[in-house]
């Protein structure tokens, strides 16, 4: 499925594959802040040569590994992105609203990218990679916050349908 485009050209909605991406990496994501801190505990016990519970040996290999799909499925969207573009912001959409817009969403696939490397590499390397991966966690916050406001101020407040281009496809 391609995405659909209206009679002068312009790409009108993501794709099924586009917005199933988004969902997915936002589940994957929303796991690894959630259950993070128990990669630290686990590296850290490591290094102490003490032990650690099931639970969280098996919380920190789930971050490993969530970690590693979220980097491949986050290739797999900036391919569709760059191939199929995104759709234009809502009509009368200030410029600023639309730049911060930009902005935003090319952090998210710099953090979505960065923040799996420098877990990696601070897995197998240590600091300072590790400590980067570390600080990269309130930024992620704040942006997913700031996200969702907008997401929720284009809902509710302007009541454009922004927020449906992505839970629907075109």
């Amino acid at each position: 499925m391609t995405m659909t485009r209206d009679q002068i050209g312009s790409v009108r909605g993501y794709t099924i594959y586009q917005i199933g991406l988004h969902w997915v990496i936002a589940l994957l994501v929303f796991a690894q802040l959630i259950f993070g801190e128990s990669m630290t505990e686990a590296i850290e016990a490591a290094e102490e040569g003490e032990s650690i519970s099931a639970l969280t040996g098996n919380l920190a290999d789930m971050h490993y590994y969530f970690g590693i799909a979220i980097l491949a499925l986050v290739a797999v969207r900036l391919v569709l992105r760059l191939k199929n573009g995104a759709p234009p912001p809502p009509p009368q959409t200030s410029s600023a609203i639309e730049m911060a817009g930009k902005v935003s969403h090319w952090l998210f696939y710099a953090l979505l990218i960065v923040v799996p490397v420098t877990g990696l590499l601070g897995y197998y390397y240590g600091d300072p990679y590790g400590e980067w991966h570390t600080y990269a966690k309130p930024v992620f916050i704040g942006l997913i916050a700031l996200h969702v406001a907008a997401s929720l101020y284009h809902q509710f407040w302007r009541k454009d349908g922004l927020l449906m281009r992505m839970l629907k496809p075109e």
